[in-house]
């Protein structure tokens, strides 16, 4: 793996990036095995209240964010888009049907991702410079997506975890933003680090698993110890208790999903007020 580091960032940003990655509750790859994607059509869609929801949040606390989202999602709610667009905020990419990239071909990849920045872009008239992979699902087996991210125009990904996880991670790989070979700026989601061990800080289902006060120690630890900016990640359905149930999902997935959703906007809303929010192309690559 050919890559070339990037100095750190000195002094550090006053803002950290704030993001959002747009699904619903269908969508996500722990379920992939209990929903079938002909049936997604079917479902009751949630996505598009929950994100509202989330916009009307970010303008009280007047903070910005990126949201990475899925061109199947950006289909049915055109004017979601335009909704986040229009209030200052950066659309991204999440690829169209929330496939993981390490489950695709070269050719199928190129497809999916393609079909998703010309929806995004055909939607919200506006350029979209950056992506994550569903499920962070970039590691050493699969780094020619970088490549195909280049050829279409992508200037950043954040679709790396350096963890050990059982879904996804990369415990080996850089901590902090760096440039690939290919041109691609990686933005690898934040970690804490100890007895030469990550632990995960950017949010997700370790935000909702820990107390605010020990996340909120482990940023701001990070962020002294480090000296990086620090990005937050989490998703609409994350704020939505009421969600129906997948009957057919293993406990495991069950646990990890279900986990504190009724104490997860509490919880949103304490970060936004701690710190200052921006977009990801903001803080890292210091374009508005």
């Amino acid at each position: 793996m050919i890559m070339q580091a990037v100095d750190k960032v000195s002094p550090l940003p006053g803002k950290q990036a704030l993001t959002v990655d747009v699904e619903d509750y269908f969508h996500v790859s722990a379920f992939e095995k209990a929903i079938d994607k002909a049936d997604w059509n079917n479902l009751e869609l949630r996505v598009e209240a929950n994100t509202y929801r989330l916009l009307e949040l970010f303008e009280q606390k007047q903070a910005k964010c990126t949201f990475f989202t899925l061109g199947w999602v950006a289909e049915r709610c055109p004017n979601l888009i335009k909704a986040i667009v229009d209030q200052g905020h950066e659309l991204a990419s999440h690829g169209f049907a929330h496939q993981r990239a390490t489950e695709m071909t070269p050719e199928q990849f190129l497809a999916d991702v393609s079909k998703s920045k010309h929806v995004l872009e055909d939607t919200s008239g506006q350029a979209i410079i950056g992506y994550r992979a569903p499920s962070f699902s970039i590691n050493d087996s699969n780094t020619w997506v970088y490549e195909t991210l280049a050829e279409l125009g992508f200037e950043y990904s954040s679709s790396t975890y350096p963890i050990e996880h059982d879904l996804y991670g990369v415990p080996n790989w850089p901590r902090f933003k760096y440039q690939r070979a290919e041109g691609i700026i990686e933005i690898p989601v934040p970690t804490v680090r100890k007895n030469e061990r990550n632990t995960g800080i950017g949010g997700g289902g370790y935000f909702r698993l820990y107390p605010y006060w020990l996340s909120k120690r482990r940023i701001d630890n990070y962020l002294n110890t480090e000296q990086q900016p620090y990005s937050f990640y989490f998703h609409p359905w994350e704020i939505d208790p009421e969600q129906p149930r997948v009957a057919g999902a293993s406990i495991k997935s069950k646990l990890r999903h279900y986990l504190n959703l009724s104490r997860m906007e509490g919880k949103v809303e304490r970060l936004l007020e701690d710190y200052q929010w921006d977009t990801m192309k903001s803080v890292y690559l210091n374009k508005k």
